[in-house]
């Protein structure tokens, strides 16, 4: 690049790009740090409910939450996407999407040719892609991470439950990215409904415990509850990992613009002191030509 003018040109275009970059990271840092302090207080009390939840599956037959835990025939399949609403987050979207159509197009084959599948989008970008390609997206909901509480969250994990209840699909999923720290996010699948049974650990021992007022009302109160926080939980981790993976993102960024400003500087420098090398050189033979 030897035109002076051009590498100035692109040079500050660089620089304004790194100082974008630079304060998009600066900001999604501040933001991740409110979204990692929510997440990681209500983790362990979202995996206590979830033990105790998979615990009680087993005792559900008398109740009313009964249909929860429930297994049926799987014919009818809803699939719940978490993306985010905006890009510069480096693959956190596309990991989505990819995980959603190769569950699509592989475990829910059958399903998805029978026109029994369906999806329900959590985020402007999964939305986007799934509903420009013609999958049978049923709903989309773009404003639950533009003021995330428990308050909004409820009336979408409250939907899934009496949709699942009513019969409307056999089995509800669930994927999303889980939060571990700011550089790192996990892409999970997970089954929201029915209840999974609890995993056996081989020792044989089982939780006693111990029901004040009753079992049952114990039961009938918490199972709802329980299931509502895990999904409370699974959005609360796709927040907390949007917030880190677009900052590694723009720290990423900042520092190509770094590494891309030295060499164009170099170009730069190599550029201007071929011109003056040039410029002697005329002067000289000017000089020249004249003494002669």
């Amino acid at each position: 690049m030897s035109n002076l003018k051009e590498v100035r040109t692109r040079i500050e275009s660089v620089k304004s790009t790194q100082q974008i970059t630079s304060a998009m990271k600066l900001v999604a840092a501040s933001k991740l740090r409110k979204a990692q302090r929510a997440i990681l207080q209500l983790r362990p009390y979202a995996q206590k409910l979830q033990e105790f939840l998979q615990g009680m599956s087993t005792d559900l037959d008398q109740t009313d939450e009964a249909v929860y835990a429930k297994e049926r025939e799987v014919k009818k399949v809803l699939i719940v996407l978490v993306t985010s609403n905006r890009g510069l987050c480096g693959a956190f979207n596309a990991n989505v999407v990819k995980l959603a159509n190769n569950l699509i197009h592989t475990t829910y084959k059958d399903a998805y040719e029978r026109e029994d599948l369906s999806l329900y989008c959590i985020g402007k970008k999964g939305a986007e892609y799934f509903s420009k390609h013609q999958y049978p997206v049923i709903k989309e909901n773009l404003v639950l991470f533009d003021d995330l509480n428990y308050e909004n969250a409820l009336p979408i994990a409250e939907e899934l439950m009496q949709n699942f209840a009513e019969k409307k699909y056999d089995r509800i999923d669930i994927i999303y990215n889980q939060f571990k720290n700011a550089a790192v996010q996990v892409l999970l699948t997970e089954q929201f409904l029915p209840i999974l049974p609890p995993e056996d650990d081989g020792s044989g021992l089982q939780v006693d415990y111990i029901f004040e007022p009753n079992k049952e009302q114990i039961i009938e109160e918490l199972i709802p509850k329980s299931l509502k926080i895990q999904f409370f939980k699974v959005v609360l981790d796709s927040f907390a990992s949007e917030h880190g993976a677009r900052m590694t993102a723009m720290h990423m960024a900042t520092d190509n613009a770094s590494e891309l400003l030295k060499e164009l500087k170099l170009s730069y420098n190599k550029a201007r002191q071929a011109s003056i090398t040039n410029d002697i050189l005329e002067i000289v033979s000017g000089a020249e030509a004249l003494k002669n």
